[in-house]
């Protein structure tokens, strides 16, 4: 149970501050159903015109989101760490693929070594289900799912680390991942070799934080990031000799076919 009875103060705003924490908290993630009025107002043991109330005001401020008829969900908090124009300008320049997995190199890197250090045994096993998921989408040979997998296991590493700032900051940054804004994802899980890669070293991140060894843990994210920097280059380039390769073998069909080059066009007309 995530949330617990109010036992003294019994008002609106203690209603608040318990949903905000478990926001702030990642307890709660965008797009959570809160239970409903009935089920809440007897979790917290408060009447349930102080849970409207609560509920109310977290609606006006923005953290929380009303559907008619739907229920009551968590608002989505995240967003991204650059308005929008900035976002678009970033997608379109080279250099911020480079800064951005040089951050994330290192930022990450921290978060795992906190995570080794600080994972309770909950945080083991949270880790350790998402670790299966992944292994079971490599299994099924299934590339968009175990991209879809590799956003959560960062995003469950960064909850391990039980730092507030660290998790907002990082659930910003792999939204603008999941966007394919900085590189296509599917390029990094494009073959065989590159799949059983990317899972082995997320075993090992993994396995340093089962260990609750944080040099390991921060060795063992950079190490996967610097991968991760290298395959999207070798992607990129192997499209663009694709691309040109294909321009080649066009241009000399056409050179040595010139009569079926003009019937075709004069088909067309």
């Amino acid at each position: 149970m995530i949330f617990t009875s109010i036992e003294h103060g019994r008002t609106a705003r203690e209603v608040e501050r318990q949903i905000e924490r478990l926001v702030l908290e990642g307890v709660l993630r965008v797009g959570d159903r809160l239970p409903g009025e009935r089920e809440l107002s007897k979790k917290l043991n408060v009447s349930r015109p102080i849970l409207r109330e609560a509920l109310s005001s977290l609606e006006e401020r923005g953290l929380l989101v009303a559907r008619h008829g739907g229920g009551t969900f968590v608002a989505d908090v995240i967003g991204t760490i650059f308005a929008p124009p900035i976002v678009e300008i970033i997608s379109n320049t080279p250099k911020a693929k480079s800064d951005y997995l040089e951050y994330r190199r290192e930022i990450e890197g921290m978060t795992a070594a906190l995570a080794a250090q600080r994972a309770t045994a909950a945080d083991r096993k949270l880790l350790a289900d998402v670790m299966a998921k992944m292994v079971a989408a490599h299994e099924k040979e299934d590339p968009a799912t175990e991209a879809e997998i590799d956003v959560e296991f960062h995003s469950t590493v960064c909850e391990c680390a039980h730092n507030i700032i660290l998790l907002h900051t990082l659930r910003s940054c792999y939204r603008l991942l999941a966007d394919d804004v900085f590189f296509n994802r599917s390029h990094v899980y494009n073959g065989p070799s590159q799949r059983l890669a990317l899972l082995d070293q997320h075993r090992a991140i993994y396995d340093a934080i089962i260990a609750g060894d944080a040099d390991k843990a921060a060795q063992a994210a950079r190490h996967h990031i610097t991968y991760v920097e290298q395959a999207t280059r070798d992607a990129e380039r192997q499209q663009d000799w694709n691309s040109i390769s294909t321009l080649r073998l066009e241009q000399r069909d056409e050179r040595s076919n010139p009569r079926a080059r003009r019937k075709s066009q004069a088909a067309q007309t």
